[in-house]
């Protein structure tokens, strides 16, 4: 099968950085799904791992931790899915990626694909939206009030991937003022589109444009999702007292003693988790995931696809990374379709 790996993590402009190889079609086992890929979305978990993470000698990394396609076979003890359903996932890290016509995929993780979304605009989704759920209904707990703050919640970084799915979130299942940060006048109009209340410029301080809004109060909750080592102290000036912080990036030295003085609890978001170490709740992934399908499909969630590519091969995933690695990238880049296979 066609596959897109490396066997030398660095920089993206390397002739060696992404290749396209050949390599044995997978086989399912235990409660595994074999999926026939069909589009993937490109994340900075990506790039990330790329740049730092070599494989065992003799091996190749595959990448690609988001992915809508066709079940077309199953381990023995799967229950929930059968060889014609169309899925989509983010996968799991510890495993292979699904940069790759054929990949595995443990049921408990997996979702059914929105029936209104093609798999490309589907294969946007899963890692946000896991990423993004779990922030808000899992670690900040937005549906807890915080006594005394306003019942707002700050977004930095609200016209990317986690922060377009953030914004519809909040705005569509809570009752929480939505506030976004966004730069440029495209994402300030991303953001809006999305149904954040107000959207304010994360390239100048947070909190006096916080402040102008004309709150009841402090926001209660800040889900900072990139940059948050260079926006902390400005969060802990914004944030009210008691209030709840999430972040999901890979900030240098965090200085959290900023966040003393009021309570503030602060909450590291990373969808891994429970896949990487087995969680007795592993499977309320796929729940989730049904969920927002079910969302999608009652026209109360949008797919966050901004960019359709094609087709999946090293060339186009490539081009992705550097842009993803430039910060330019609003709502989802989504490759679909692998051409001029080799092997298949």
């Amino acid at each position: 099968m066609h596959a897109i790996g490396y066997r030398t993590p660095g920089a993206i402009d390397r002739e060696e950085s992404l290749l396209d190889i050949t390599l044995p079609r997978p086989v399912p086992a235990g409660r595994d799904l074999l999926v026939e890929i069909r589009a993937v979305s490109v994340n900075p978990v990506d790039t990330k791992v790329r740049k730092t993470a070599a494989p065992a000698d003799g091996d190749w990394t595959v990448l690609g931790w988001d992915a809508a396609g066709i079940v077309v076979g199953t381990g023995p003890e799967v229950r929930r899915f059968a060889p014609g359903d169309a899925v989509f996932y983010a996968g799991a890290l510890d495993r292979p990626g699904a940069n790759a016509e054929f990949h595995l995929v443990d049921e408990r993780i997996v979702g059914p694909k929105p029936a209104s979304l093609d798999f490309a605009e589907a294969a946007a989704l899963p890692l946000t939206a896991i990423t993004a759920w779990e922030a808000l209904f899992d670690r900040l707990d937005v549906r807890r009030p915080v006594p005394g703050a306003a019942p707002a919640l700050l977004i930095v970084g609200g016209a990317g991937g986690v922060g377009s799915i953030a914004i519809q979130l909040a705005r569509q299942l809570t009752d929480l003022t939505v506030i976004a940060t966004a730069s440029r006048q495209e994402t300030r109009d991303w953001a809006l589109s999305l149904g954040a209340h107000h959207v304010i410029d994360h390239a100048r301080p947070l909190p006096g444009q916080v402040a102008a809004l004309g709150l009841d109060g402090a926001p209660a909750f800040v889900f900072s999702t990139n940059h948050s080592d260079s926006h902390l102290a400005g969060i802990a000036e914004a944030i009210a007292p008691q209030g709840r912080l999430a972040i999901i990036d890979d900030p240098g030295a965090l200085a959290v003693s900023l966040l003393k003085r009021k309570s503030v609890s602060l909450h590291w978001e990373f969808m891994f988790t429970r896949s990487m170490f087995q969680t007795a709740d592993i499977a309320a992934q796929g729940a989730l995931l049904s969920e927002v399908a079910r969302l999608v499909d009652a026209g109360t969630l949008r797919t966050t696809l901004t960019e359709r590519r094609s087709p999946i091969d090293a060339a186009t995933l490539k081009q992705a990374h550097r842009e993803i690695e430039a910060g330019s990238v609003r709502g989802k880049i989504v490759l679909e379709g692998f051409g001029g296979v080799p092997g298949r």
